[in-house]
């Protein structure tokens, strides 16, 4: 490089130093406990930025009891925003806006199994992500009804052998 020069920085090809050096910040965890044990293990990180004047922004959280978990750890409640949409779309809308307005520290969603378009779309948001993003990804529960059609089966396939 030629002393005195200004590197390139070209979008499509180099990436700005500070970008590259910016660790991820938007992360996807499975959680088959609705998110409880994934939110103990975060709360009291959440309740250092809650001390920094943005907001906690709770996406679609499920009934569990967040409230106290949050107050315990010493979360600032009154910097919780909590969001509840009405579909997949809308939550992933609100994800992206809260992460890239300035506004949030931190931003935890639940939500469905993501599929390839969503991870991409997540990708590219995380470029200019201003948050850090928890996407809480809920394992679905087997339903009474499907528990007991598996235990019919199960009994079904035992009385022919």
């Amino acid at each position: 490089m030629i002393s005195g020069a200004v590197p390139l920085r070209h979008p499509g090809i180099w990436q700005n130093t500070e970008t590259a050096m910016q660790s991820q910040t938007v992360s996807t965890v499975n959680s088959d406990t609705s998110g409880v044990d994934e939110l103990i293990q975060l709360s009291t990180q959440i309740a250092h930025l809650s001390k920094l004047g943005r907001w906690i922004v709770l996406i679609n959280p499920p009934c569990i009891d967040y409230k106290s978990i949050l107050s315990q750890a010493g979360v600032s409640m009154d910097k919780l925003l909590l969001v509840h949409s009405k579909d997949e779309v809308e939550t992933l809308w609100a994800m992206e806006k809260a992460l890239t307005s300035g506004t949030s520290s931190a931003v935890i969603c639940w939500t469905a199994q993501l599929d390839a378009k969503d991870h991409r779309r997540l990708e590219l948001v995380n470029k200019s992500a201003k948050a850090i993003g928890i996407i809480l990804q809920t394992q679905p529960k087997m339903s009474l009804k499907a528990l007991n059609l598996n235990t019919w089966q199960k009994q079904f396939i035992n009385a022919i052998h």
